[in-house]
């Protein structure tokens, strides 16, 4: 390491005296060869610098979703995964860490009550290991995205906790001592820091209790495995995020196995920075738990080219090396994931209208100075 680090010190310091945006270049080549959103910023020449997973500090999970299911498969193009050569190079080359974006939900993973689809996951596990990467399990108790079968079906108490056990024991018990952590319980209080229990089908109708007796099951189907709760709009201190904190101190103190709490990050240029997000991890890392940052993109509402301007993009950049900023100032928040990492693939045009350009590179792979910026505060964290 001694050997190269006056070469990364010097890349940092030519990195930290660019300006972090110049106008966005035209990709004219394969964006892996340092097409970057600055004419001028293309410092990064050895093979393994050029890596947001090398440059990252020791024991620090950068990652990203992988594509496919969900709202791909009503796009005009194949599996993202299975199909697009280059996107799976860049995939395995940059990130060491890697979420199943839509494959290990409920609809994909258990279509029908009697069978389990693992084709896709297996896929994904695999790759991961063939290429040196941890993965993030999600999800496994969520109320969207289950199939009409289990929705629409008429169980008993008892057979819909049959169910759950089943799957949970069943799909974790299936990737045991292959994934690192799962988002055990994903998305389950409102905005107010109430239970979903209109439109969460465990909850609803097996009561609260299920939340523990889910990180249960999957501790006894993976004892290794870290056991995460997830969710949007708890970047910052609020009613959602209190009523998180005490959700986890009250499962600690009786025992449950709950090892961490991840922010999604899902921002937009719309709203301001969550300014007290470190503030905020802090608060779950004093209970002894992980933290993690597991789906961050930020999306920007787009002019009527499409195409962002400069000070979006610049924007953007800030948003995304603040958060991985946060995370990095925070004992234990050792997992960073960004929600996919080409526009090529996002799924924020789709679900939020006239907003988009939402990850770190364009649809044609050029980096746009969000990576940058993750690459050089990564690099500078190494440092440290």
């Amino acid at each position: 390491m001694r050997s190269v680090r006056p070469a990364l010190l010097a890349l940092a310091a030519a990195a930290l005296a660019l300006p972090l945006l110049a106008a966005p270049a035209t990709a004219t080549g394969p964006a892996e060869r340092g097409t970057s959103a600055s004419p001028s910023f293309s410092p990064i020449t050895d093979a393994n610098l050029d890596r947001l997973r090398w440059v990252a500090p020791e024991g620090f999970h950068v990652g990203s979703a992988v594509a496919g299911g969900g709202h791909h498969l009503e796009q005009d193009y194949p599996d993202p995964f299975t199909y697009d050569c280059e996107y799976r190079k860049i995939l395995g080359k940059q990130f060491s860490s890697l979420s199943p974006e839509n494959q290990m939900k409920w609809e994909f993973i258990h279509p029908e009550p009697d069978r389990y689809a693992f084709e896709a996951a297996d896929a994904i596990v695999d790759f991961a290991e063939e290429n040196d990467q941890v993965v993030r399990g999600h999800t496994l108790l969520w109320h969207s995205q289950n199939p009409a079968w289990l929705e629409e079906g008429d169980f008993t108490d008892e057979e819909l906790r049959a169910i759950l056990r089943d799957h949970i024991t069943t799909v974790v018990g299936r990737y045991a001592g292959r994934i690192q952590q799962w988002d055990v319980a994903n998305e389950i209080l409102n905005d107010d820091g109430t239970l979903r229990t209109s439109d969460n089908i465990w909850i609803r109708e097996l009561g609260p209790g299920i939340v523990a007796d889910a990180f249960r099951w999957a501790h006894e189907a993976d004892p290794e495995a870290e056991l995460y709760f997830n969710d949007y709009g708890v970047e910052s201190v609020n009613a959602k995020s209190d009523a998180y904190l005490a959700l986890v101190e009250e499962l600690l103190a009786d025992g449950v196995p709950v090892h961490g709490f991840s922010v999604q990050g899902h921002l937009s240029t719309r709203y301001g920075f969550p300014d007290d997000l470190e503030r905020n991890l802090n608060r779950f890392a004093a209970l002894g738990l992980g933290t993690a940052v597991t789906e961050l993109d930020v999306r920007m509402d787009l002019p009527e080219n499409g195409e962002p301007t400069r000070q979006q993009l610049r924007q953007q950049a800030d948003y995304y090396g603040r958060a991985l900023s946060a995370c990095l100032a925070v004992e234990g928040c050792d997992s960073f994931t960004i929600w996919g990492f080409t526009d090529k693939y996002s799924w924020v045009p789709v679900f939020f209208e006239g907003e988009g350009a939402a990850t770190v590179m364009t649809a044609d792979y050029a980096r746009k100075p969000a990576f940058h910026t993750l690459w050089t505060r990564l690099l500078l964290a190494r440092l440290h």
